[in-house]
C-alpha cells in the first residue's frame, strides 16, 4: 500500500491510502482523527472542507492525498487550542460568528488564507475571500465583522 509523507499542523505524518485519488479530508478525518473540516457537498462547492495547503486555501474534499505529499497542511486544529485561541479564532468568538457552526472551519481557513496574503483587508476584500464559502444560518455580516477584527490584530 502506498505510503504518503507530509506535515500537518507542524507535524510530520505518514498515511497508508490505497488509493492516490483518495480525497484529504477522509484521510484527515478516519486516518488522523482530525475532524475540524467538515464534508459538506463534497463538489468543493460549499467551502466546510477548507484546509490550508502551503498557505493556500484548498477543498479537501476534492484534494488528492497524492497531491499533499511533501507539502505542509494546516487544519483547523492547527490553529490554536480551546485555552488560547488564535486571533482568527478568538475574533470569531468574540463577534459570535457562529450559529450553526458548521461552516465555521471552512470560513476560518478561507478568512486565514486571506488574512496572510492581505493583513489588513477591507470589507469587500473580506466579502470576496469568503465567497465561496456557504453559511444557510445568515451570520454572514459577524463572519465579515470577525474577519476585520483579525485583520486588526
Amino acid at each position: 500500500m502506498p505510503k504518503y509523507q507530509f506535515r500537518i499542523n507542524g507535524e510530520s505524518a505518514t498515511v497508508d491510502s490505497w488509493d492516490p485519488e483518495q480525497p484529504v479530508l477522509y484521510v484527515l478525518r478516519n486516518n488522523l482523527g482530525l475532524r475540524a473540516a467538515k464534508f459538506g457537498c463534497g463538489l468543493a462547492q460549499c467551502g466546510a472542507c477548507t484546509v490550508l495547503l502551503d498557505g493556500k486555501a484548498v477543498r479537501s474534499c476534492v484534494t488528492p492525498v497524492r497531491q499533499v505529499a511533501g507539502h505542509a497542511l494546516i487544519t483547523p486544529e492547527g490553529l490554536g487550542t480551546p485555552d488560547k485561541p488564535d486571533a482568527l479564532q478568538a475574533a470569531f468568538i468574540e463577534e459570535q460568528a457562529a450559529q450553526c457552526g458548521y461552516c465555521t472551519s471552512g470560513m476560518i481557513m478561507a478568512a486565514k488564507a486571506l488574512l496572510s496574503q492581505t493583513p489588513h483587508p477591507t470589507v469587500e476584500q473580506v466579502k470576496q475571500g469568503l465567497a465561496g464559502n456557504l453559511c444557510r444560518c445568515g451570520t454572514h455580516t459577524r463572519i465579515v465583522a470577525a474577519v476585520l477584527k483579525a485583520g486588526k490584530v
